[in-house]
């Protein structure tokens, strides 16, 4: 009989040892999806930087406004199209249209309005005034702010040493954006600065909303109906009140354009993988490897743009790193503080 339990007790062990393995498996690809989420943001930030340097977004008819809302038209309705190009190879159209009539597909809208025509309005205003490298170190104080969102909302607990990652990602962020570029190039940095505050709050609230949903629809489905949403409400909203669909038609057909459908492709793929990593490893963890696109802005703005390095750049790039290596040094905490 004693024998019989014995083996029974480790079966049971044995069984609660394989789930372990595979909830610690899940949560270091969650943790991977963030850490690559970063990479392709930050590569989007400098490629909608190129954009919008292009004719015609550089037509001074144009009031200073109506460029970057009309590229963030662009950016989130071709990110809308890839990602529906995605889920319908992998099965998934049908999932799409069932799902943006439903609870959680409404509660996916709302999230959308704050992550793209508030957050990602300031996000395009601060690159056309202030250049990616310091617009990205600005917003990526999200993650401080939606980490508390998470706490409040969604009852997760964050470790001390993934706070002080979260804090040291910030502090690195900001002293990347201390200074502001040299020459004539952006005049109205200061202003752009300000725009850049504004996904602050935007990613914040939308992170949140979406992972309270994201146990019921799939993440490639959610942000496909986030993105669609943007798109909508960007295109029957917010164009008429700028006057901006002739600025539309004229960069939808030349180079401009071609520039942004690629732009939209590694956003789209960005924020497939950050939703992704919301729903496995968090909200809090999963901003703050996305922040990293801070990094990355610099390491693309060197190859593609003219971006100069400079004693502040090279230093928030260390800070940055060592800040996100805090959040994920120990992914067997995630089986503990995911909840």
């Amino acid at each position: 009989m004693d024998s019989n339990v014995a083996n029974a007790n480790g079966v049971a062990n044995k069984i609660e040892i394989i789930k372990e393995q595979k909830k610690l498996k899940y949560a270091k690809t969650g943790l991977l999806y963030g850490a690559l989420s970063g990479a392709f943001w930050g590569l989007d930030g400098v490629l909608l930087g190129v954009a919008l340097a292009l004719v015609p977004f550089t037509d001074s008819n144009y009031a200073v406004y109506v460029a970057p809302l009309v590229g963030a038209c662009m950016h989130d309705g071709f990110a809308a199209f890839w990602l529906f190009l995605y889920n319908l190879f992998t099965g998934r159209a049908r999932e799409l249209l069932r799902s943006v009539s439903t609870k959680p597909g409404m509660i996916v809208c709302l999230a959308a309005l704050f992550g793209g025509p508030l957050a990602m309005s300031g996000y395009l205003m601060g690159i056309q005034f202030a250049g990616s490298a310091y617009t990205m170190s600005i917003t990526a104080m999200y993650p401080a702010l939606g980490t508390i969102f998470a706490m409040i909302f969604l009852k997760e607990r964050v470790s001390v040493r993934a706070w002080a990652g979260i804090v040291t990602c910030i502090i690195g962020s900001l002293i990347v954006g201390y200074t502001p570029p040299s020459g004539d190039a952006y005049p109205h940095f200061y202003l752009g600065i300000a725009f850049a505050l504004i996904p602050t709050l935007g990613w914040a609230l939308e992170g949140v909303i979406s992972t309270y949903v994201m146990d019921l629809l799939d993440p490639a489905v959610a942000i496909n109906i986030r993105q669609g949403t943007s798109f909508v409400v960007y295109f029957f909203a917010i164009m008429p009140l700028i006057a901006g669909f002739v600025l539309f038609k004229d960069a939808f057909i030349v180079k401009s354009g071609t520039v942004l459908l690629v732009t939209a492709l590694s956003g789209s793929i960005s924020y497939l993988f950050w939703y992704r990593a919301m729903n496995m490893t968090g909200v809090g963890r999963a901003m703050t490897l996305n922040i990293t696109y801070a990094l990355w802005s610099i390491v693309f703005g060197v190859f593609i743009t003219d971006l100069k390095l400079n004693a502040y750049l090279i230093t928030g790039a260390v800070v940055i790193t060592v800040g996100a290596l805090l959040v994920v040094a120990n992914p067997k905490e995630l089986l503990n503080l995911r909840k």
